[in-house]
């Protein structure tokens, strides 16, 4: 039996599945690791720990299967990023998470530096600490002896598809992919490469920063003493871009929504680069063959992290299933609105200083009434970005491709497809973050011959709008005040903050 086997290396844990040739699963493997929280709105990861885990879970996934896979595809939580030795692998710091606002005040001064429209023109982004350019500069400057020793050459950065990679070979190969350099801030969406200007700016050497590949090819050899053999690593390509790949939205029109930690809504644009007059992003996505091609995306930082929150901090659940039959147990919110911005507001809004924010309460609110106001803030936000996606690639939508951990919640689906007034469609396996990443390894080294073998078999179940939907539309007028209360005190906050 042919297999290729991924690699999921997400925010809260890293997944390995073995993907037979007929897109069955043969094996998996999870491992979830620590979260860092070294001071409010700072995000970290030991990337030590994530490698070890990382092959620990693609162990178990591949004795599970009973066989040596002929490729690995990587996908990864993307604009997070590390620093390591160039000689020896060793982190010098902890990786700042993508979700990390620590360099709100930077991006601020640099607002004012009038240096956004440059930013936006050459990368497609806005200028937010989500990415990873301002995260690198952090490093540069304040952990010790990063900014030295990346001066002499005896230091590198990366994001974790690159981390991965480079220990996965043993330090022989330091590369990435165009979707991952597309989100750094750092590189010329129109050149496809590092954009020496912004180099400058945040003074980040070129030599600290991977050589950029596309998505679908050999990147290099993993040592046999991780997975017991000599195996091609084949295709890399950020989270939401693999999900996009793994769902088959190949062609321009095509858009898909991964429910996992954050909400993160692609549309491919194919090559045509749309620019957005809504704040959303615009972003170096996979063709049929892992060929770079344009995409809109819209991302909401906090989704599934919200539930866990209820699971972790607040207790109210010991499992995130359990909120699907809590949303049952109530026939709406009793009024409460869940505005989830932790870590600030992402698309459309990108307001680094809102908080998190829950309106409505009364002493009859109980945890079905948080647990279902958490859920519905998914549906809420995801609607938010795709009415001003389709409002900048004027475009209307037959149907909505949903993936991610919390797509497999019926109860929410019903809910977005309601709320949307389109069906959404999700597939037989959610997981298709890692299946892009296995089709982008297994197509470069003859696994699928083609793309649409890669994609032969799978199977999807529709929600389509029912009886609810105008019932659910109408909540809208209520979950904007519950936005604008959120966005009024990070206001508030800004300007006692001059």
């Amino acid at each position: 039996m042919t297999a290729v086997l991924a690699l999921d290396q997400g925010t809260t844990g890293s997944t390995a599945l073995v993907v037979a040739a007929d897109g069955k699963l043969q094996g998996r493997g999870y491992r979830e690791f620590t979260q860092h929280f070294p001071a409010p709105g700072e995000v970290e990861h030991d990337p030590e720990e994530i490698f070890r885990l990382t092959v620990d879970a693609a162990r178990e996934a591949i004795q599970q299967s009973g066989v040596v896979p002929a490729a690995v595809g990587i996908t990864n939580q993307r604009e997070t990023v590390c620093v390591w030795e160039r000689a020896t692998g060793r982190p010098l710091a902890r990786a700042i998470v993508w979700q990390d606002r620590r360099t709100a005040a930077r991006c601020a001064q640099l607002v004012r530096q009038r240096k956004a429209a440059l930013i936006r023109e050459r990368t497609g982004l806005v200028l937010d600490p989500y990415f990873s350019a301002t995260k690198i500069e952090w490093l540069l400057e304040h952990a010790p002896t990063v900014g030295r020793r990346v001066a002499a050459g005896e230091a590198v950065f990366g994001t974790m598809d690159t981390w991965l990679l480079f220990r996965l070979t043993g330090g022989r190969v330091f590369a990435t992919d165009h979707t991952n350099a597309s989100r750094t801030m750092l590189y010329d969406i129109g050149r496809r490469d590092w954009d020496d200007d912004l180099l400058k700016l945040f003074g980040v050497p070129r030599a600290a920063l991977p050589e950029i590949r596309p998505s679908s090819g050999v990147f290099g050899v993993c040592d046999a003493e991780h997975f017991g053999a000599e195996i091609p690593l084949a295709g890399i390509a950020g989270d939401q871009q693999a999900a996009l790949f793994g769902q088959g939205c190949w062609a321009p029109g095509q858009a898909k929504n991964t429910y996992g930690t954050g909400v993160f809504l692609l549309l491919n644009t194919g090559k045509r680069r749309a620019l957005s007059q809504h704040g959303l992003l615009t972003t170096i996505a996979c063709g049929p063959t892992g060929e770079p091609v344009y995409a809109l995306e819209g991302s909401v930082f906090i989704a599934g992290a919200a539930i866990q929150w209820l699971r972790d901090g607040l207790q109210l659940v010991k499992h995130a299933s359990e909120t699907e039959h809590l949303a049952l147990e109530v026939p709406d919110t009793g009024g409460v609105y869940f505005v989830p911005a932790f870590v600030g507001l992402g698309a459309p809004h990108w307001e680094a200083n809102a908080r998190g924010t829950i309106v409505g309460l009364t002493r009859g609110t109980t945890r079905a009434h948080l647990a279902r106001a958490a859920l519905e803030a998914m549906a809420f936000s995801t609607k938010d970005v795709l009415d001003a996606m389709l409002a900048d690639a004027k475009l209307r939508l037959a149907a909505l491709q949903v993936d991610g951990g919390a797509a497999a919640n019926n109860w929410l689906m019903q809910f977005q497809a309601d709320l949307l007034g389109v069906p959404v469609a999700r597939p037989d396996v959610i997981e298709t973050t890692a299946l892009g990443a296995a089709g982008l390894a297994g197509l470069a080294v003859g696994v699928w011959k083609e793309p649409e073998e890669f994609l032969a078999g799978r199977t999807f179940r529709r929600f389509t709008p029912g009886a609810g939907a105008k019932a659910t539309r109408t909540l809208e007028a209520e979950w904007r005040r519950a936005v604008d209360a959120t966005l009024h005190w990070a206001a508030a906050k800004g300007r006692r903050g001059r």
